[in-house]
């Protein structure tokens, strides 16, 4: 098996791969995790047995029988699943980069004591923040360092081994009414990019029960007309994420994606974090990483039934947001603990004047 992360704006080119596929054999499945598997599967046929990475035990040459890939939750921007036959871990696909073997860290244990001093720290310097504020055609720009998980499981010998993606850039632009986008990640899209456009598959959040009518789509417009009001904007995080499974850790990813990749007005910035520090299991870890790898103080929760656990990184003297880390705090499905299944940092945040531009003079165009 070959596990890997999906995110909401990723394209799901083969969707309809998941009608010719059997049910997952695990009636435990979350009901959430099964709609998304069934919505948007996707696969990648290979006529032959690509190489393996360098680094990988290979006794013998002949192909797995089969590779099977399921969606791992990352973000609550994240989740829905891809499926991949005669593929070996660790090896690329046309256009993409080969896995690398996960690293594995000593776990270090959350204090809830520390939640609420550190939230306010927090909060206090998103409040004071200066951002540029998006006027008519231009977009909110993200660039960010990303790895995300894969697994590989050998069905002849059953074996498994935990793979991530190698970190990669991944830069993201959004309109700030949310209805128009663009996503480019090389080594893991299509050459070029794909659309986040309103209109693209996934490219809104489901509706929950918590808010009547549409889903917010946490767009830079939606977030400026708000009011700082922790208890709303968490009641709208969780009316963005499944009826069913974890919704607490749905929320807290939820939250998570919009403070990593979109622009957001201070004394909203500053509302999220305390709403955050309002769902059930958050605690504070005193050293965690991020893709770039800048330590800091971070405000985590653990998902109780997979084992893993989402970290948000800051700088521990300014409390700026940094990025984020997912950690295995105990063996899961094959996932031994203190493994880094996500890691994550933003490197920079801008308004361009048009949608592929980049920060600069120049304003650069990819």
């Amino acid at each position: 098996m070959i596990r890997r992360t999906w995110r909401r704006d990723e394209s799901p080119d083969h969707a309809e791969l998941g009608r010719l596929l059997p049910p997952p054999g695990n009636p435990d499945l979350p009901l959430d995790r099964q709609r998304l598997l069934e919505e948007h599967l996707m696969n990648e046929f290979r006529s032959s047995v690509p190489d393996t990475a360098p680094g990988t035990p290979s006794p013998s040459r002949r192909p797995v029988r089969r590779a099977l890939v399921v969606g791992v939750p990352v973000t609550a921007a994240a989740l829905a699943a891809v499926v991949a036959f005669n593929t070996v871990a660790g090896s690329a696909g046309p256009g993409r980069a080969a896995a690398v073997e996960a690293s594995v860290i000593a776990v270090e244990a959350g204090s809830a004591d520390q939640v609420a001093t550190t939230v306010r720290q927090i909060a206090a310097a998103a409040s004071t923040g200066r951002l540029p504020e998006p006027g008519p055609g231009q977009y909110v720009y993200v660039k960010s360092r990303v790895s995300y998980l894969a697994i590989s499981h050998d069905v002849d010998k059953n074996e498994s081994k935990t793979w991530v993606q190698p970190l990669h850039t991944r830069e993201v632009w959004k309109s700030p009414d949310g209805a128009k986008g663009w996503l480019d990640e090389p080594g893991q899209q299509p050459k070029g990019g794909i659309t986040l456009d309103k209109d693209g598959p996934l490219s809104r959040p489901k509706n929950g029960q918590d808010i009547p009518g549409e889903a917010p789509n946490f767009s830079y417009e939606w977030l400026k007309a708000q009011n700082a009001d922790p208890d709303t904007l968490l009641k709208a995080a969780y009316g963005a994420v499944g009826e069913s499974g974890d919704r607490d850790q749905q929320a807290f990813r939820e939250i998570g994606s919009i403070l990593h990749e979109q622009l957001v007005p201070a004394p909203i910035a500053a509302a999220l974090y305390q709403a955050a520090a309002k769902i059930p299991g958050v605690v504070v870890v005193q050293h965690s990483q991020d893709a770039a790898g800048r330590d800091g103080i971070a405000l985590a929760r653990l998902d109780e039934r997979r084992g893993d656990r989402t970290e948000w990184v800051f700088d521990r003297s300014t409390y700026a947001y940094l990025g984020s880390r997912g950690v295995q705090v105990r063996e899961n499905d094959g996932i031994m603990a203190g493994t880094v299944v996500e890691r994550t940092a933003v490197l920079e945040r801008a308004v361009v004047d048009g949608q592929k531009k980049r920060p600069g003079t120049t304003q650069g165009t990819v």
